[in-house]
């Protein structure tokens, strides 16, 4: 943002120094990322850049990891332990998140409906209960959901793990819809109520596509907590539920390759183009509200 004609010499500076602030912990954060991509496209078994990968030598990069991600056994310079894991992982993880994301959507909507009229009682302690996962230890909430779990036998079981993320992703829907109906205009409904249109029908004719970038956008960041989650897996799920993060996990314990390093790359452009996602339906709520885009 450009500053006013009319700023000081101090604000001018202060400006200036704030942008080189932001610059230094913006390239902090994605230096990491910078060193990780790179290497994950190369030839050598070891986690560094080789001499060959400094000059650019097409001979030392290749796609050796990205296809041992995939299960494809085939290449003899392979000596890392070869297996489907991967491939099931992600499979395993992509059907918990979406399975918890629409469970955790459908629950966060009605929850937000309630929270968001003044009128109902103990709004603000129900509110803190519904957020309270995002304030509580990751580590305690694990441990008490495997013993609560253990009493109903859903421990090592997939409806146990999609509850589990469910609740780690009901906070996200509950705070964006809420937020999204803080500025709803509710004589629309009753209107719409005044000319015989039913509760449900109300809400999905008026309410929801006024409210659906909050929805998406809440539903967006379900997906990824429930994506990169790994302390609710390793203590609620059992050795059957291998999901990706937990597959990273067990690789960096028994062989580091640079097939983790493929993977994260994966999950690092799958997490840029959710959060492009989120940023584009902020600017286009922010359109539909009357306010500015900044």
């Amino acid at each position: 943002m450009a500053l006013p004609s009319y700023a000081t010499p101090a604000q001018k500076l202060w400006h200036y120094i704030y942008l080189a602030i932001c610059s230094l912990v913006l390239f902090f954060l994605v230096m990491p990322l910078l060193v990780v991509i790179p290497i994950s496209f190369s030839s050598s078994p070891f986690l560094q850049f080789t001499p060959e990968m400094l000059r650019l030598d097409p001979e030392a990069f290749s796609l050796r990891w990205y296809r041992l991600m995939m299960g494809d056994c085939s290449d003899p310079g392979i000596t890392t332990v070869c297996s489907d894991n991967w491939k099931i992982g992600a499979k395993n993880s992509l059907f918990i998140g979406l399975a918890a994301t629409a469970l955790a959507t459908t629950l966060g909507i009605l929850a937000a409906l309630g929270l968001s009229r003044p009128v109902m009682p103990g709004r603000k302690l129900i509110m803190a209960l519904m957020i309270s996962p995002l304030i509580v230890p990751l580590i305690i909430t694990a441990s008490g959901l495997f013993f609560f779990f253990a009493r109903f036998n859903l421990v090592a079981t997939y409806p146990g793990l999609i509850m589990a993320h469910t609740i780690l992703g009901l906070p996200f829907v509950v705070i964006t819809v809420t937020a999204t109906l803080v500025g709803f205009d509710h004589n629309l409904t009753k209107a719409a109520a005044s000319l015989g249109g039913g509760v449900l029908r109300n809400f999905f004719k008026i309410q929801m596509p006024l409210i659906l970038p909050g929805v998406i956008s809440g539903a967006l960041f379900a997906f990824i907590t429930s994506f990169d989650e790994i302390v609710i897996v390793l203590f609620v799920g059992g050795p059957d539920q291998i999901t990706l993060p937990r597959q990273m996990w067990s690789g960096v314990r028994q062989e580091i390759s640079p097939t983790i390093l493929s993977v994260a790359t994966i999950l690092v452009i799958l997490s840029i183009c959710l959060l492009t996602v989120v940023e584009l339906l902020r600017r286009r709520n922010e359109r539909i509200r009357g306010i500015r885009p900044t």
